[in-house]
């Protein structure tokens, strides 16, 4: 037997089913007014898009075609919740092992946008914390694997055994068809910087306006090459703005330069120190700390320049 209203108002309790007992809402003199019990599987938006049973709310988008309803093309979500939400997951049933699937038909997949704090928080006890089809994971204590390219080593692993190795950037070949280049990056007892290039009929090489803070300017060296003839061109002297320069009976200069320095905005290296791995580096600031913890300028450190060219 079925009845039809135009419209339905329940003051207290609204229950469809079999009417068993449903403690969460409350009963009798406790009961909330307002609040409903279904027994499900129930059907929100268009009955006509589900083949099955797959759950016991499901939410379509809506089918309702009353004119005074934004049609569908007009409400761009089936489900919108303000408020946090809780997924308590169970053992599951065979088909439905994951706590959460999400399956997205456009290029975009899973787009989280959140204005502060954390995007994902993850506690978990055992077993993988993120894990992408078995071939990048991170487990349990956050050690990150990528088993493509890695062989499945620790990332971790991976950053050691850098450290011990030249540290080299491979690529497609630019020109010979079927070839790699391989280039490693140049290592010495500082943390430098360059600046170079040609200076041509005038006597002073400018340098960039950082570097007077931004690097040491005793540990200033500079390379000259001249082009064309020999001019004799020397280094006259140095500031922390410019390389004056001198030739040959004042003759025209024309030659490349490379100015090389070291930085003094960071504690310089120390090349040489006790311990078993690089976890044993003496300076705390090259490890991994929070940023509002680091000290470029700790005392302890910062004065061991390890450059000097005046």
């Amino acid at each position: 037997m079925s009845f039809e209203f135009d419209d339905l108002k329940a003051g207290g309790q609204l229950r469809v089913g079999s009417g068993a007992i449903c403690p969460p809402i409350k009963e009798g003199n406790n009961k909330i007014n307002g609040s409903m019990h279904a027994e499900g599987p129930v059907v929100f938006g268009d009955p006509g898009a589900e083949a099955s049973i797959r759950a016991t709310l499901i939410v379509n988008r809506t089918d309702n075609d009353d004119d005074d309803c934004p049609k569908e093309k007009e409400i761009p979500r089936s489900l919108h919740v303000n408020g946090n939400v809780e997924i308590n997951g169970d053992d599951g049933k065979e088909g439905a092992e994951e706590t959460l699937l999400i399956r997205s038909e456009v290029e975009t997949g899973v787009n989280i946008k959140i204005p502060g704090g954390k995007a994902i928080n993850i506690e978990i006890g055992t077993g993988d914390a993120v894990n992408i089809n078995g071939h990048t994971w991170i487990n349990a204590e956050g050690e990150a694997v990528f088993k493509t390219g890695t062989g499945g080593a620790k990332l971790s692993a991976r950053f050691s055994s850098a450290d011990a190795r030249p540290k080299p950037f491979d690529i497609k070949h630019p020109s010979r068809e079927g070839y790699r280049l391989r280039y490693a990056c140049v290592e010495g007892p500082e943390v430098g910087v360059y600046h170079r290039g040609r200076v041509k009929n005038e006597k002073v090489i400018i340098l960039p306006s950082y570097w007077k803070d931004f690097v040491y300017t005793d540990s200033i060296s500079v390379q000259l090459q001249p082009i064309g003839a020999h001019q004799d061109v020397i280094v006259k002297r140095w500031d922390d703005e410019k390389i004056y320069l001198q030739s040959r009976g004042g003759m025209p200069i024309d030659c490349f330069y490379h100015v090389y320095a070291e930085r003094n905005d960071i504690n310089p290296l120390i090349t040489e120190y006790q311990g078993e791995s690089c976890e044993d580096y003496p300076d705390p600031n090259h490890h991994i700390i929070p940023d509002n913890e680091r000290n470029y300028k700790d005392p302890e450190y910062a004065t061991k320049q390890n450059i000097r060219t005046k």
